[in-house]
């Protein structure tokens, strides 16, 4: 293995946890455009309200990725260096 590069394992943790955290986020995100009304699978079609909650679920997922980066990144340092 060269100088630098990342054990698999924990680029494996990696993967895992921002995996785990796009999902997590992402129903978060669900719940809380439910709480404020907008129904990103309801029966209305492409309303407005159910754009609002297609964006509030990415916006949860891609967060919740960005969360589990950050914290591997502060334990383990960058995976690219």
């Amino acid at each position: 293995m060269s100088e630098g590069r990342q054990p698999t394992r924990q680029l494996l943790l990696l993967g895992v946890a921002q995996a785990v955290m796009f999902v997590v986020g992402a129903l978060l995100g669900r719940w809380l455009g439910l709480a404020l009304g907008f129904d990103a699978l309801g029966n209305g079609g492409y309303s407005n309200s159910a754009i609002a909650g297609i964006l509030l679920i990415g916006l949860g997922g891609g967060g919740g990725v960005q969360i589990a980066r950050a914290w591997y990144m502060r334990k383990y340092g960058s995976p690219r260096s």
